[in-house]
């Protein structure tokens, strides 16, 4: 008689939570949120960036706010491209990341805290989907 083995299922990665604005020719101050389930910027940047649309091209550069994330590499390899990231310490885009990419376009996303609740989130990932920007 043969035993097979039992085995374990791997952990499963979460999905990136992220509301995007449509597309539009037109330029917008937000283009949409990222709603990051920790502070660990290494874990959740390639979750972010493998949610990214395709047409968006390859993301090289990502600017990050200080406040939000307290450690931060100058790069990172993600899906085995290298992505630069720079340091923002100013209050202005305190709760936003922007991912860049050559020939493609800049994009600006709110990032809402992971510690803010579901209840709270939704709406203010709805408000950013819009192409609005929410106060505070």
């Amino acid at each position: 008689m043969t035993t097979v083995p039992v085995l374990e299922p791997l952990p499963s990665q979460p999905l990136a939570r992220l509301r995007l604005a449509p597309h539009s020719t037109m330029p917008r101050r937000i283009d949409g949120a990222w709603w990051p389930h920790s502070r660990d910027l290494l874990a959740e940047l390639p979750l972010l960036i493998g949610a990214l649309p395709r047409t968006w091209g390859q993301i090289t550069g990502v600017t990050v706010n200080t406040a939000m994330w307290a450690v931060s590499p100058g790069r990172m390899l993600v899906a085995n491209h290298v992505v630069r990231l720079s340091r923002s310490t100013g209050t202005h885009g305190r709760h936003t990341v922007c991912l860049v990419s050559p020939g493609r376009g800049r994009w600006d996303l709110l990032v809402v805290p992971p510690e803010v609740d579901a209840a709270d989130a939704e709406p203010l990932m709805a408000a950013a989907a819009a192409g609005v920007r929410p106060a505070g």
